[in-house]
This record gives structure tokens, C-alpha cells and sequence, in this order.
């Protein structure tokens, strides 16, 4: 399949860009800027497409962003540490934004005549981001169907979907995925803080996969008591 990545920089989605350059054809990585708390990932996103030789588009959805409040992600809000399955994780959800980046995604696809978009969405995603859930990959790709009638056939790639961040990390260790060279959290100060539940869903996933983990952290433990392992 001729594929865009649609990709933040971060373990998954660049784990995603190497799987799909192994194993399709990759067209080109699609980042979005949506007012982001810090676009540092559009960097690592950057070097990802330079490394694997192919094309970095980022997309200017700030105007759309800006409109999306509430999030810790978007607005001057504390992000909170702890664990992904915590309540107090769900102030990091930017409404519908999956479903808007798609919506690109696959507009862009058609008119590139690509097959596929991929997104790196994946099981431990399920419980607080409704746009990362099986149910709605398959009423997207139900919808663009709809709208992509008569003009092109676009699939909605997501290879982890039912998976966990561990199978991500393993699948991206085959690959080669240079993961000391992804951005994943959540307060971008000047290497990864460790307490964010990004950086601990990310510490656990390296731990479960059995694979060693070559991101700095700020407070390198902290996840330990957070899922229990000492």
C-alpha cells in the first residue's frame, strides 16, 4: 500500500513510519500544529521523514485548535501526573481530534492517490480517547467511504489498534526504530519528565516488552510505584 503516516514525533506514530517503510510503500509523513502546548515533536517528526527519505507536510490547524478548549494540551493547564487509566488523565483530551486529522489524512490521500493513512492509535489509548477505539476506526473508514465515493479508495491502516504501547515498542525494535530519536511527553521541557502519563505509559511499555529504554528522564523512578512494580 502507498501509505501517509500521520505522525507526532512520538514512539508510536514513528514506530509506525519504520513499520510501514518495511513492509508497504510510505508516501510521506503528515504532522499537525493545533496549538499544541509545545511543538518540540514536530521535530523528531521532521527527522523521521528525513531519515527514512520521504516527504514532512505539516499541517496548520492552530485557528482549529484554538477553539478546541478544555485540554491540558491546548490550554494553560497543568498536565497531571500519573498513570493513563487515571480520571484525572482525561484533561488531556483535545475533542474530536483524531477524527479532524484524519479527515486531512484522507483528503490528502485522494488527492495524491495514496491507499492508505495510518495512525498509530493503539488499545492503551482506549480508556480516556474515544477517537482511538476499534468502533470508531470502523465508522471513519465507514464515512470516508461515503465521502470518497466515485473518487478514490482509501484505507484507514491502524496495525496497533487492539495492540498495547509494549507491542508498539517491540514491533518498532524490529524495525529499527531509533527510539531515543521520538518525543513523547507531554511538558516538553528539555528531556522527558517521567511523571506525565505519557512518560509513564511509555517507561512501563519499554518494562513489558523486555526491550531497554534509552529515554532521559527527568525522574527516571517514578513510574515504578505508579503501576506497581518495584
Amino acid at each position: 500500500m502507498k501509505t501517509i503516516v500521520i505522525c507526532s514525533g512520538g514512539l508510536d506514530s514513528v514506530s509506525l513510519a519504520h513499520k510501514v517503510a518495511a513492509e508497504h510503500e510510505l508516501a510521506g509523513l503528515l504532522s499537525f500544529d493545533y496549538g499544541q502546548r509545545h511543538a518540540k515533536e514536530l521535530d523528531f517528526a521532521a527527522r523521521c521523514a528525513e531519515r527514512l527519505g520521504v516527504a514532512h507536510r505539516v499541517v496548520d490547524l492552530r485557528g482549529v485548535g484554538a477553539a478546541l478548549t478544555g485540554s491540558a494540551l491546548t490550554d494553560d493547564l497543568d498536565v497531571p501526573d500519573g498513570h493513563y487509566a487515571e480520571e484525572t488523565m482525561k484533561i488531556t483530551v483535545v475533542p474530536n481530534r483524531n477524527a479532524i486529522m484524519l479527515a486531512v489524512g484522507f483528503g490528502m490521500a485522494a488527492a495524491q492517490k495514496a491507499d492508505a493513512v495510518a495512525t498509530a492509535v493503539h488499545g492503551g489509548d482506549h480508556f480516556i480517547y474515544p477517537d482511538c477505539r476499534p468502533d470508531f476506526i470502523a465508522a471513519f473508514q465507514a464515512m470516508e467511504d461515503h465521502a470518497l465515493d466515485g473518487v478514490a479508495e482509501v484505507q484507514l491502516y491502524t496495525p496497533f489498534v487492539t495492540g498495547s504501547k509494549a507491542d508498539i515498542v517491540t514491533e518498532g525494535a524490529r524495525h529499527g526504530t531509533p527510539f531515543e530519536d521520538t518525543w513523547s511527553c507531554y511538558k516538553g521541557g528539555e528531556v522527558h519528565c517521567g511523571r506525565c502519563g505519557t512518560c509513564v505509559e511509555r517507561r512501563e511499555a519499554f518494562h513489558l516488552a523486555g526491550i531497554a529504554d534509552p529515554t532521559v528522564y527527568a525522574d527516571a523512578d517514578f513510574w515504578r510505584a505508579t503501576v506497581g512494580v518495584e
